[in-house]
């Protein structure tokens, strides 16, 4: 390192601070924290004085030692420290933890919501001291988050099964989910028929016309069936009216993820991983915000390039009410920084995702699209005059529009849906009949919930804030309370169990109400107006005394009467309904003097099959197959006493990397699943404990001729990899934080 002196600027992650650092001179000095240097520690005891004052005890988190020793020797030497993390209340608390942790004195705070030379530089020339109030009130959530998740997971550890969760905004969350759930299956079908007509106009054109009525009676359909297919069809009716449709808004972080769900497919969590990527490059603003401001350079720009593209006339500059009541800081909507570039980014992702953001924020200021909005209404011809209809035939009907003018629609096209372009046709004009058919349909219950729709009902509700809507949805699929079935959410039988749980005995803690009153008091402590320790205390001391109340409850086992058409295998009594880590099953109610069961649907449990092989390991008991959380798998009748389980040698071959085991030299590297997903073993598991979570590649590491250590690639958000890294956890090469500095 230079002795000339130095100036270091702190961020939170690596690809940022290569950014930044391409900006400044020689006489900065950029770091990566890579994200919180300091958590509180797993033992709750330890983590909280409550009785002090809700004082949380930090500790510094596993594998940053190393990371806040480099940053603290920096900061030592320079001759000042400026640290430039994240705009909002996570980056004032990573922030502050870097300055407790390394010691600062009297540090400079930088704030800046885009990656740009010149924003880089002003914010520089305008730092401050760390805001504590923004700092409380992320440490506030946190407190209260680990309060509520300890407090309530211990209780469902105890009265429902070990194991299981509760949060303060991931519950609510759930609830949402369920009380869904019930809706669809206390939902009572009904049967009705749904009528299509295809005609052909007098212009050549086909139409697919719909029947206006859904008729319920059988006999109906067959008389509308009979009366269209033997008379001529017309036009009855031609309406058409001029529709204006203004653009939205630019995006904030929950717009962002409910458009980049329904039209890339992209999950919540997926959205905000390629947008930080996308600011840490410098292409956009800051991801996590819920204002729609634009400055007023920004529409400037804009509005210059619009010109350009679409021509003079096609730009309107519009200012867009915020509708949050508590909007997270001075920030600006999520924009490009550079409008004159519609498609930029390294990857697939990255370039749908600009181009997304681009279109959004370049409609926002153009004038309305006009289109002309046309219903068609067509039935049969009653006798010789034309304009009267059949009294004994609904009308038929189709609707779509044709742009007048594009407007907005020029810059997101995509954005119109799937209008139908309908051609000219007249009142009275005859019409050829193609097809006239029905279908059995039933009334469908209210659908699931996507990943936007939840976002969207959590904004709708208060229930969290921008940054946390995608971890909440993630927190409820991981922890196995909901599952994804095509685009919906769908809550599993112990997501809807402890729910239950939650809403009988803490109905209070997850309403709608609470949970958006308890976001609203920490905005109050973020801007000034309340205080941490009296707001922590108010809610705590009622609920620890509520908690503590619920603590006699009974465990529960039963979950209600199974259908009394399921009678026990074993000894023929009535059933009981009760939760396993699979799932829901159906137990003897005489459990456990007989231990017969059922799956959920009645049918019976396949139980151990004797194979009649005799366990080669401890040769006292035959090996039976049995049922585990993975699936059916062979071991001995003395499982787990006796430990042998029968390896699969199909599954084997079929997950063989061919990759040989550095460690025993004797098996190959094979994919398996375990309890924390996908990792990868030798073959000669659980002999051999060679086990890593990246996929084994067959390299070598070179670093410092640490030879003998396996290489792996370490899949980013499915796609991308970073590059191999070596599987020995004390090897350099092992850690992307160092690796990226080797580069």
């Amino acid at each position: 390192m230079s002795t000339k002196s130095y100036k270091l600027l702190i961020v939170e992650s690596p690809s940022k601070a290569k950014t930044i650092g391409k900006y400044l001179g020689d006489e900065y000095i950029v770091r990566a924290s890579v994200g919180h240097v300091r958590d509180l520690p797993k033992s709750n005891k330890q983590a909280i004085d409550i009785p002090a004052g809700f004082v949380p005890h930090y500790e510094i988190s596993k594998g940053k030692a190393e990371i806040v020793h480099e940053l603290d020797s920096l900061a030592k030497k320079a001759s000042e420290v400026l640290l430039a993390t994240d705009p909002d209340r996570e980056g004032e608390a990573i922030a502050w933890h870097i300055a407790q942790a390394c010691g600062l004195k009297n540090p400079k705070r930088v704030t800046y919501h885009e990656i740009t030379k010149s924003a880089i530089e002003e914010a520089i020339k305008h730092p401050r001291v760390i805001d504590e109030n923004l700092r409380r009130a992320q440490e506030a959530r946190r407190v209260l988050d680990r309060l509520v998740g300890y407090d309530l997971s211990g209780l469902i550890w105890k009265k429902v099964r070990y194991g299981l969760s509760a949060g303060r905004v991931q519950s609510p969350a759930l609830r949402i989910l369920v009380e869904r759930e019930r809706e669809i299956k206390a939902f009572t079908p009904e049967a009705y028929w749904a009528l299509t007509a295809k005609v052909k106009t007098q212009g050549g054109a086909e139409l697919e016309l719909s029947c206006t009525e859904e008729p319920r009676d059988e006999e109906v359909v067959k008389n509308i069936l009979k009366i269209g297919r033997a008379n001529q069809w017309m036009v009855r009716e031609v309406k058409e009216s001029e529709v204006r449709r203004a653009p939205k808004a630019p995006f904030i972080t929950s717009t962002l993820q409910q458009a980049a769900s329904s039209r890339l497919g992209f999950a919540p969590s997926r959205t905000m991983g390629v947008a930080q990527k996308l600011y840490e490059k410098g292409f956009i603003t800051y991801m996590r915000t819920d204002s729609t401001t634009l400055s007023n350079d920004a529409q400037k720009a804009i509005l210059v390039e619009i010109v350009k593209r679409y021509g003079a006339g096609a730009g309107e500059a519009r200012v867009f009410k915020t509708k949050s009541k508590n909007a997270q800081e001075a920030h600006e909507a999520i924009r490009p920084t550079d409008f004159s570039k519609n498609s930029l980014g390294t990857t697939p992702e990255e370039k749908k995702l600009y181009e997304l953001i681009w279109a959004r924020t370049v409609a926002s200021q153009m004038i309305e699209a006009r289109l002309a909005r046309t219903t068609i209404l067509a039935n049969v011809r009653n006798g010789s005059d034309p304009r009267s209809e059949s009294t004994d035939s609904p009308n038929f009907s189709i609707t779509g529009s044709r742009v007048i003018v594009p407007g907005w629609l020029s810059a997101d096209p995509d954005a119109r849906g799937e209008d139908v372009q309908l051609p000219k046709v007249a009142q009275g004009e005859m019409l050829i009949l193609l097809s006239l058919s029905d279908e059995a349909k039933f009334t469908e219950p209210p659908a699931r919930y996507s990943e936007a729709g939840l976002v969207k009902e959590l904004e709708k509700r208060g229930i969290g804030r921008p940054s946390t809507y995608a971890s909440i949805i993630k927190t409820i699929c991981d922890r196995g309370y909901v599952i994804k079935e095509g685009k919906a959410l769908r809550p599993t039988d112990t997501g809807e169990v402890v729910s239950t749980f939650l809403e009988q005995n803490f109905s209070n803690y997850i309403s709608d109400v609470f949970t958006a009153e308890m976001e609203d008091k920490l905005d109050d402590i973020a801007n000034g107006t309340r205080e941490y320790v009296p707001t922590l205390k108010e809610f705590y001391d009622p609920f620890s005394k509520e908690v503590k109340e619920k603590d006699k409850l009974e465990k529960i086992t039963n979950l209600g009467e199974a259908d009394a058409q399921f009678k026990c295998p074993k000894c023929n009594s009535s059933m009981i309904i009760k939760l396993a880590r699979t799932g829901k099953f159906l137990s003897c109610k005489e459990y456990p003097e007989c231990d017969g069961a059922r799956m959920i649907d009645g049918s019976e449990l396949a139980g151990p099959r004797d194979t009649g092989e005799l366990c080669p390991k401890c040769e006292k008991s035959n090996l039976f197959e049995r049922d585990g959380r993975f699936g059916r798998f062979i071991a001995c009748g003395n499982y787990p006493k006796c430990k042998f389980i029968k390896k699969d040698d199909t599954a084997a071959l079929l997950n063989h990397t061919g990759v040989p085991c550095p460690m025993c030299k004797k098996g190959f590297m094979t994919e398996r699943k375990g309890r924390f997903g996908i990792f990868y073993s030798c073959t000669g598991y659980p002999d051999c404990k060679n086990a890593i979570k990246a996929r084994p590649t067959g390299n070598f590491c070179t670093y410092k001729k640490a030879e003998g250590t396996l290489c792996a690639s370490l899949m980013m958000d499915g796609t991308k990899t970073i590059p191999e890294r070596c599987s020995n956890k004390t090897c350099p090469n092992h850690n992307p934080h160092k690796l990226n500095k080797m580069e």
